[in-house]
C-alpha cells in the first residue's frame, strides 16, 4: 500500500480515525463514542491506540505516513496545537493536545480545529472542488465554520477564525451559550441546545407526539429524537427544527455579508433533518439577503457528509 494518509476527527459526541488514499477514498476506519467518557490524557492514549491498530491491521508502519492529521472541536491555537477552550468536551482548557499526541508517534502530528479540517476535506474532495473560495459550516453537537480563501484555509492570527457558533444572533435571548454569552448561534441551534429548546416549547404549552415515559430525562433529547419526531409530524420537533434553521439562516446571511463567498457547504449531524431543515435555512437566508445578492451563491449539503473531518 502506498501514499496513505491518516486523519483523526475528534468531535463532541464521536471520534473517527481513518486511513485514506490521496484521492480521498477511505481505506479503513474506526468509529467510537468512548472518548467522551475519557479525561484528556486517557482520550489521547485511546486515539493513539486506535491509530496504531489501524496501521497494524493494514500492514503499515508509522513511517509509511507523511504525518498524522487531527481535527478537534474547540478553539485551537494552530501555531502550537493547544486547545484553548472547547464547548463540546469536558475539560481541555489550555490542553496541549498536539504535544501529548506527539509523544506517541515518531511522525509529525498536525492539529487543527475540526471545522477547518472539514473545510479542507470538502474543498479538496467534496462539494468545494473547483472553488477558490468557500465556507464550510458544521452543525452538530456544536456549530463551527471553516474558511477557504484563495484555495487555502484561513485561520486568523490565533487559529480561531470561523468560530461561527459564537456569533450572536439573538442578543436578548434567555438562552446562555457554553461560552457565557446570551444568544450565540450555538445556544439557539446546535445539538447541545436541543434539550433546552424542546423543554421550552413544552413549557409554552405545546404538546408532543413523541412517547416519553414518566420522569423522562429531557437532556436525552438529541437530533435523532427530533428526526423521528419530524417523521411522525410531531409539532414540537418541527418547531424546534424550524427555529434552529431560522437562526442558522441568519448566521449564513451574516457570513455572506462579511465574506461574500460563492459557496457555502453545510455538514454535520443535524443536516440529517433533511429538506424541511435545509429549505427553512435557505428561506431565511434569501429573505434577509434579498436583492443584495449580485452574483450567484450556492448553499448546498456536504458531499463527504460524516467523513469530511
Amino acid at each position: 500500500m502506498s501514499k496513505v494518509l491518516c486523519g483523526v476527527d475528534i468531535g463532541g459526541t464521536k471520534c473517527s480515525i481513518a486511513l485514506i488514499d490521496y484521492e480521498g477514498k477511505i481505506l479503513d476506519k474506526i468509529y467510537t463514542c468512548a472518548h467522551v467518557e475519557e479525561e484528556e490524557d486517557g482520550m489521547v492514549k485511546m486515539v493513539a491506540g486506535h491509530v496504531k491498530e489501524l496501521l497494524q491491521r493494514n500492514q503499515l508502519k508509522q513511517t509509511d505516513l507523511p504525518a498524522l492529521g487531527v481535527g478537534c472541536a474547540g478553539h485551537i491555537r494552530f501555531s502550537d496545537g493547544v486547545i484553548i477552550t472547547t464547548s463540546n468536551l469536558e475539560g481541555y482548557n489550555n490542553y496541549p493536545l498536539k504535544k501529548k499526541l506527539q509523544e506517541h508517534f515518531e511522525i509529525p502530528v498536525i492539529l487543527d480545529n475540526d471545522a477547518n479540517a472539514q473545510a479542507v476535506g470538502e474543498h479538496r474532495f467534496g462539494a468545494g472542488k473547483g472553488y477558490e473560495d468557500m465556507i464550510f459550516v458544521t452543525i452538530s453537537t456544536g456549530i463551527g465554520a471553516g474558511l477557504i480563501i484563495n484555495g487555502k484555509a484561513y485561520r486568523g492570527m490565533t487559529g480561531t477564525a470561523g468560530e461561527f457558533g459564537h456569533s450572536i444572533v439573538e442578543p436578548n435571548s434567555e438562552l446562555v451559550c457554553t461560552c457565557g454569552n446570551h444568544g450565540c448561534l450555538m445556544a439557539c441551534a446546535c445539538g447541545l441546545a436541543l434539550p433546552r429548546l424542546f423543554e421550552k416549547k413544552l413549557n409554552e404549552g405545546m404538546k408532543t407526539l413523541i412517547k416519553m415515559p414518566p420522569n423522562f430525562d429531557i437532556s436525552k433529547i438529541n437530533g435523532q429524537t427530533l428526526k423521528k419526531g419530524l417523521d411522525i409530524g410531531d409539532p414540537v420537533s418541527k418547531a424546534v427544527i424550524s427555529d434552529s434553521a431560522y437562526y442558522v439562516g441568519i448566521g449564513l446571511y451574516n457570513l455572506f455579508q462579511i465574506l461574500n463567498p460563492p459557496l457555502i457547504v453545510l455538514g454535520g449531524g443535524l443536516t440529517n433533518w433533511g429538506d424541511f431543515y435545509l429549505d427553512k435555512i435557505k428561506e431565511t437566508f434569501y429573505e434577509k439577503a434579498r436583492d443584495m445578492i449580485f452574483d450567484p451563491i450556492e448553499i448546498t449539503l456536504s458531499k463527504i457528509v460524516g467523513d469530511a473531518g
